[in-house]
């Protein structure tokens, strides 16, 4: 007996999974590939513009996996404590939660699912979605080509996509008020979505008044990092932290001079959310 297969890829709105998606087209035009988003409702609107960008590239849609249960939900039943890298609760039930609802019926049928995850081959620290069912095999499909980040950004111009509009300003995808945003990320977002930061203060707000541990941006409040004085400083930091590693990347020749230098680089690896950020 013959079993199907369904081969699957998630995109975030990120430089990763959209090279990731260009490079299974261009290497496997074949394979019958269906490409998710997870939407939370929160995103950047430059993530849905690249979103539909891309899928002019691919020829196909992109299948938005809307969860049934939205961030406010959760909060509430979270006792309106904010997510955070100790509790990563958005991950799990507005992006984990409905990918595993829309594949449970093709694993309870007993059909495969492959699934297409953007790691590259320069992320040794990363693993991707650990699958509980044997009929769920995850595949890495830029580590195994040995493509890492400038190949992926050569992927991308290629196609003539180019990166996201908000790598100009943040180097990550991920909900506007996103937790493992780095302070000059969310004095950006202050500046250039200021009704996303606004909305974040309420919520954090809510979750202040309700006891929660935690603020979006650790040791500090964002209205305490609104501040005309805070500001300067993150500013004033971001820039030696920048001028820094220039210096040390400009004696390496084999880093191409369009490779931007992201968030990372200059404040340590994070791990974020996989399927949030690649």
């Amino acid at each position: 007996m013959t079993i199907n297969e369904h081969h699957v890829l998630g995109l975030s709105g990120g430089r990763d999974s959209a090279a990731l998606a260009i490079y299974m087209r261009q290497s496997h035009p074949n394979l019958d590939l269906q490409y998710f988003f997870t939407d939370t409702g929160k995103e950047l609107p430059e993530v849905y513009e690249f979103l539909i960008e891309l899928e002019g590239f691919l020829g196909k849609p992109i299948l938005r996996l809307n969860p049934d249960r939205d961030f406010d939900f959760w909060l509430k039943r979270f006792n309106n404590y904010l997510p955070s890298p100790q509790s990563r609760w958005c991950t799990r039930q507005l992006k984990l939660r409905p990918f595993e609802q829309w594949v449970r019926p093709w694993l309870k049928n007993g059909e495969k699912v492959c699934s297409y995850v953007a790691i590259r081959a320069d992320e040794e620290y990363r693993e991707g979605y650990a699958s509980k069912q044997d009929n769920l095999i995850v595949h890495l499909p830029l580590k195994e080509a040995g493509i890492d980040k400038a190949g992926v950004i050569e992927i991308l111009e290629g196609a003539g996509l180019g990166l996201p509009k908000y790598y100009e300003w943040r180097t990550r995808s991920g909900c506007t008020f996103c937790f493992f945003q780095q302070k000059i990320e969310w004095v950006r977002l202050m500046e250039r979505h200021p009704e996303y930061f606004e909305q974040a203060i309420s919520y954090e707000k809510d979750a202040l008044n309700n006891g929660s541990p935690f603020t979006w941006s650790q040791g500090e409040s964002l209205p305490d990092l609104a501040r005309p004085e805070r500001v300067e400083q993150i500013k004033a930091d971001h820039q030696r932290r920048l001028k820094r590693i220039r210096a040390k990347y400009q004696a390496n020749p084999l880093r191409p001079d369009s490779e931007p230098i992201d968030i990372d680089d200059l404040y340590g690896t994070a791990k974020v959310c996989l399927a949030c950020h690649k």
